[in-house]
């Protein structure tokens, strides 16, 4: 079994062929994905999309965010409808936590500030809450890192991680897990193989960010887009690199992120699908 802790199924990419991207990953059983939002818009399609298709995947939730790709459209009023939501999700088990939040200082003309006081709000409410958050790090990892040792976040998932080896051992002092996907997968990516070889085993979680950061051989293969199902064959890739079975690899990246996201391994052990922790 697979677990995927970072999918967009909401995204524009999969609104033609969402029941055969869910049916694709069962095939390749992927039995676990998490769905992040973006916006404030959002919030409901991803728990109803969740909702829908959790019969074929037992472990499809979801969480409540704003993205900070998505801040300089975003109002203040945005917080206080998340706060709602995140109010009516608590009695939700396909809820999970708050995301996709963070900080982006790659992406040119968003403003920082803005950022900022997003990212800062929404952890204050993950704290209130005492909520796990999913981030999103990218080229902001030191600026993350201060803003959670100011506040007691219970843990999360660093998604898409790409900084150093210091930076991932702070995270994970700080109760995280790192997200490895596609980006792994490409020879040229020494620093993101070196750390996915060298960090603790319980500090690794699996991800594909589909539709985004494809595999190495995605376009090879004439693939428009990344996606869920192919969650295995990315986790293969990882497992190689770090000398493992993949058998045992899945298993390990499941527990690490059913330790980060304790609501998500309250539902399956709760469902009548909780013989895939077993």
């Amino acid at each position: 079994m697979w677990i995927d802790t970072h999918c967009h199924l909401d995204a524009p990419e999969f609104s033609s062929s969402l029941p055969s991207i869910i049916s694709a990953a069962k095939e390749k059983n992927v039995q676990a994905i998490l769905l992040p939002a973006v916006k404030a818009a959002d919030f409901r399609s991803v728990k109803r999309l969740a909702s829908q298709y959790g019969q074929e995947i037992p472990g499809l939730v979801y969480a409540l965010g704003i993205h900070p790709l998505y801040t300089n459209q975003a109002h203040e009023d945005d917080l206080a409808i998340l706060e709602a939501a995140l109010i009516e999700a608590l009695q939700d088990p396909r809820f999970v936590g708050v995301g996709e939040i963070g900080l982006d200082y790659f992406v040119e003309g968003l403003d920082p500030h803005k950022q900022e006081f997003f990212f800062n709000a929404q952890l204050d409410l993950a704290q209130k809450y005492q909520l796990p958050v999913i981030l999103h790090v990218r080229r902001s990892q030191d600026a993350i890192l201060k803003a959670l040792r100011r506040r007691n976040i219970p843990s999360g998932i660093a998604h898409a991680f790409n900084g150093s080896f210091q930076q991932a051992e702070q995270f994970i002092e700080l109760g995280f897990k790192l997200g490895f996907g596609g980006a792994s997968t490409y020879e040229r990516a020494l620093q993101i193989r070196r750390l996915l070889k060298d960090l603790p085993l319980d500090s690794i979680v699996t991800e594909t960010d589909a539709p985004d950061i494809p595999p190495a051989w995605l376009r090879e293969e004439g693939i428009a887009f990344n996606e869920p199902a192919f969650l295995p064959r990315i986790a293969q890739e990882l497992a190689d690199i770090r000398s493992m079975a993949p058998s045992a690899f899945a298993s390990a990246v499941w527990t690490n992120a059913m330790t980060a996201l304790p609501r998500w391994s309250a539902l399956l052990a709760g469902s009548s699908s909780h013989s895939l922790v077993s």
